[in-house]
């Protein structure tokens, strides 16, 4: 058997980069997987990836900062999977400003993405968690340990300069997991967070000339560190370098198996040793 053999797991924002690692792991290791992007494309990608390699998984595409998009996420994995057992809160995306350029549109985007949608999709999880756990209970079984990992990042825990939003929103993110981690602790439901550092994705990776943009529902976004400030940010990691997703991608296991049953509240910093 495999460790996470009969769970099912939700993961945002995992149709590219980080997230869609985390769906590829938690599928390898037995877990039935809903998998969400943004786009239809990516989402069906990774799908079709984890279908290939023998697993399950189906896709659940839109933003999760839509209204009733969390419901229907939850709800997704109830119908197509009979349950619900990991939620991973990962999607995400920075929009960068000091704070006297910030808008009001660029504050309540990464608010919203960061900090308000995994709110909604917990809220949306916790009635069919509550039933699970009262039938489990009224039959005499055992209630198994459930997971949540929230996404996290070291500019939530010390802060970045250009980024008041992200910065706020991923510091918000930590308040929201240990809150949590009181309130359903009585479901035998373990939360925690897991702060990424420096990893090489698509919004951190620019051209040598810079330039490089996503387009975030209409709005334009520069992503992209400049090689030159990549390679000294590195060096101040005592590993030497960035991260990889598959390496972001096990931090967040380590929090879904067993293992960690009896670990809650914490944010686990994947840094490579750096801190801020």
């Amino acid at each position: 058997m495999s460790t996470l053999d009969g769970k099912v797991a939700i993961v945002t924002g995992s149709g590219r980069g980080i997230g869609a690692e985390i769906a590829r792991k938690l599928a390898g290791e037995g877990a039935a997987v809903v998998v969400n992007d943004l786009d239809e494309g990516p989402a069906k990608e990774t799908v079709a990836a984890i279908e290939a390699a023998g697993g399950r998984a189906v896709a659940c595409a839109g933003s999760v900062t839509d209204s009733g998009f969390a419901e229907r996420f939850v709800r997704t994995a109830v119908e197509s999977f009979g349950g619900l057992d990991l939620v991973v809160n990962n999607a995400g995306y920075t929009w960068d400003s000091v704070i006297q350029k910030m808008t009001d549109e660029q504050w309540d985007a990464i608010l919203d993405v960061h900090l308000k949608a995994p709110f909604r999709i917990l809220r949306a999880a916790q009635p069919v968690i509550a039933e699970l756990v009262k039938r489990a209970r009224a039959a005499g079984e055992p209630v198994p340990c459930r997971k949540v990992v929230n996404i996290s990042s070291i500019a939530g825990t010390g802060g970045n300069a250009g980024q008041v939003n992200y910065s706020a929103a991923k510091a918000g993110v930590t308040g929201l997991t240990k809150a949590l981690a009181k309130e359903w602790g009585r479901y035998n439901v373990t939360v925690n967070s897991v702060a990424f550092g420096l990893i090489r994705t698509r919004l951190t990776e620019a051209p040598a000339g810079g330039g490089s943009t996503i387009e975030v529902q209409g709005n334009e976004i520069k992503v992209g560190v400049n090689p030159e400030l990549l390679t000294t940010m590195e060096q101040m990691i005592p590993l030497g370098r960035a991260g990889t997703p598959a390496e972001a991608a096990g931090a967040v296991y380590l929090l879904c198996i067993p293992e960690s049953d009896y670990i809650s509240a914490q944010t686990v910093v994947c840094g490579g040793g750096f801190t801020v």
